[in-house]
């Protein structure tokens, strides 16, 4: 009897043993499981990383452990083969090192795939400068990046035979930049911050044809005794001169009064841009007002001349103003500190306005 007790208290204690064991395994495992589909830390660490398509649950498993995404692959394919994460989408994602696996399924699943394009805003009115300036900060590339694309003659000449309203006029050795008023001032969706300049700028080129070929302006631009160059031209000057579409017209026929006159066009803002001087960086000193710069319409060599290029970025009003001019007599104009644009048929009532403009504290300083 002794030893017949023995043999069941044996096969008893052999299975409390193996069920101990059982369930020692089975927590373990839960404990491993649970520890594994946790984030890989507790503190953000932001990971772009791609999901190709076709990669399935074992591709996307090692992309995420490769990326310190998830602890272990195999509690990753579980945790999927659980919970049916069956649709995971292909696409760039933005994730974090302190997310859960069921966080990084539900954003796969959902598609939230991350937005790298680049939004620009170029603004009618800037010139190359700024254009450099607003690339450098928007891309990755620098205003070097640029400048020295426009340098490149090589470049020029592939885009002087691909747009029609590109001639050699834009190579002239007195022209600061070649492309100066000729890339349209617009928003343009990039595909991300690598995009190189050739691209920006091709696009802001085939705007710039897109408004050109419009029936009115080409037509314009045909019966026009003025270039493409020179009108685009004159419209730099008006884009800086007038604020709104009925001034920029009667600037245009004031400046068009003076040409015809064989006059200076006498335009403030050619001398800045001569000088390579922002208006709202300083006040130009008097031997900058008379430099005898091709630019410089106020020089005494410029009398009944255009600059020698645009001088700043145009859009399609100014363009517009220069083709369909305001007749007018008047053959000056000046703008108060706020934009309000006055005319005059004689230098004397100019003056007179200016004096007015004074006394009224209208009259534009540098810091206003």
């Amino acid at each position: 009897m002794i030893r017949e007790e023995s043999g069941k208290s044996k096969i008893s204690t052999i299975l409390i043993i193996f069920l101990l064991i059982i369930l020692l395994a089975v927590g373990g495992t839960f404990i491993w499981y649970s520890n594994s589909i946790k984030a890989t830390q507790k503190n953000s660490e932001k990971v772009v990383l791609e999901i190709e398509s076709g990669s399935g649950v074992a591709g996307i498993a090692d992309k995420l452990k490769s990326n310190g995404l998830i602890k272990n692959t195999t509690a990753f394919k579980v945790y999927c083969k659980l919970n049916k994460k069956t649709s995971m989408k292909a696409g760039k994602y933005e994730l974090d090192k302190n997310m859960t696996v069921e966080q990084i399924t539900n954003i796969l699943e959902e598609g939230k795939i991350v937005d790298e394009t680049v939004k620009i805003t170029f603004v009618e009115g800037k010139n190359m400068r700024w254009i450099a300036s607003t690339i450098a900060q928007s891309t990755d590339n620098t205003e070097d990046d640029v400048f020295n694309l426009l340098q490149d003659d090589e470049y020029i000449d592939s885009l002087i035979e691909k747009y029609w309203f590109l001639d050699d006029k834009i190579k002239d050795d007195d022209i600061y930049y070649p492309l100066e008023g000729y890339l349209y001032p617009d928003t343009y969706v990039l595909a991300d911050k690598t995009v190189d300049v050739k691209t920006i700028f091709e696009k802001m080129l085939d705007k710039m044809e897109s408004v050109l070929d419009d029936d009115e302006l080409k037509n314009g631009i045909t019966n026009s005794k003025y270039s493409v160059h020179e009108i685009l031209s004159l419209a730099s000057v008006v884009e800086l001169e007038a604020k709104d579409d009925e001034d920029r017209a009667e600037v245009a026929g004031v400046f068009y009064n003076r040409l015809s006159r064989g006059m200076a066009l006498q335009s403030d803002v050619t001398t800045y841009y001569a000088s390579k001087v922002d208006m709202n960086e300083r006040n130009l000193t008097q031997k900058e007002l008379a430099n005898n710069n091709p630019y410089n319409t106020r020089s005494s060599s410029m009398a009944g001349k255009l600059p020698i290029g645009p001088i700043c970025m145009v859009g399609e009003t100014s363009i517009d103003a220069v083709i369909n001019p305001k007749k007018t007599s008047a053959l000056f104009f000046v703008a108060d500190k706020n934009g309000k644009v006055y005319f005059s048929k004689t230098n004397a009532e100019h003056e007179q306005k200016i004096e007015e403009l004074k006394k009224q504290g209208l009259w534009y300083t540098y810091g206003d």
